[in-house]
């Protein structure tokens, strides 16, 4: 899997819009042999499996994946790829299981997981609710990849192939921020739990099961519309992100943190008092009013 996920099994979570969008089109484009798209938006999913499933009857004429048009393989093109959409709602906890057999009836297990979902509630704490905007923020968040994962980490353990695991975080895993406490707690805990599962396997003998953990600043999705990006922390398109991090799974990279400046403010944090960083923070950087104008997706 150095060099692309050809024949692999493919399931990507929040599939259906945003990155989660362009990580089911690459897994496409270099000829996975299923691709297994999770969302809870019925339409945009069946929308995206439509289109998806035209590019694999174009590609089966076409040249395979990285392969010169004289190649061999050049003449049978792409190897045929199965796209198969999951309406899965993952702040429904219980549907996870019920999903996650379904699929492995369907295809057996996976090689690839990518835990792309994520939902923001940009405000002060005492504005949200308990019931409306912090269960589902940490259920989405936090748990249901950490749900998604235990289903499907005992085959990768058993099977010889190797496999990945990507688990989207964000900077605010990172560091303190206003009007993010909770999206920020959540990302924290994948953080943590990512970074210790990476561990864990390591330690047993599981070392074919590589754990990327993803933490970027903000991206032109939507979902942090009206954000402001700080000093040196440009706002970063889709296409960038998502290159970065699939070139970073292919490589079993333990951490990406995306631009680099998430990686100099984290180091910074660490080293200077805290009273010291809010200034650095908030007056040089401007990491503590950038949530100030946020709408997010509409």
């Amino acid at each position: 899997m150095a060099r692309t996920v050809r024949g692999a099994r493919v399931l990507i979570t929040g599939a259906a819009s945003g990155m989660g969008r362009l990580y089911a089109e690459r897994a496409v484009l270099e000829g996975a042999r299923a691709v297994i798209l999770w969302d809870r938006d019925e339409a945009a999913l069946m929308e995206l499996t439509h289109l998806l499933r035209r590019e694999v009857l174009a590609g089966r004429t076409a040249a395979a994946w990285g392969a010169p048009p004289s190649s061999p393989s050049s003449a049978a093109g792409r190897p045929s790829t199965s796209v198969l959409p999951y309406v899965v709602d993952l702040s429904e906890l219980g549907a996870i299981a019920q999903s996650a057999q379904a699929v492995r009836k369907e295809v057996g297990g996976i090689d690839v997981l990518i835990n792309n979902a994520g939902i923001v509630r940009g405000k002060y704490f005492w504005e949200h609710d308990n019931g409306e905007d912090t269960r589902p923020t940490m259920q989405v968040n936090a748990l249901a990849p950490m749900y998604v994962t235990r289903e499907f980490l005992p085959g990768m353990q058993q099977s010889a192939r190797e496999a990945r695991i990507v688990n989207i975080a964000s900077a605010a895993g990172t560091l303190s921020n206003p009007r993010m406490s909770v999206y920020a707690a959540s990302k924290w805990a994948v953080i943590g739990w990512s970074d210790s599962l990476r561990l864990e396997l390591v330690q047993e003998g599981y070392g074919h099961v590589k754990v990327t953990t993803v933490a970027p600043g903000y991206i032109e999705t939507g979902m942090f519309a009206g954000a402001r990006g700080p000093l040196l922390t440009p706002v970063m398109t889709p296409e960038y992100v998502v290159d970065r991090v699939w070139r970073s799974m292919l490589a079993g990279r333990p951490m990406l943190m995306l631009p680099w400046t998430v990686g100099l403010a984290k180091t910074l944090r660490g080293l200077l008092p805290t009273r010291a960083w809010d200034v650095v923070a908030g007056r040089v950087f401007g990491v503590y009013d950038s949530m100030d104008e946020f709408t997010g997706r509409q």
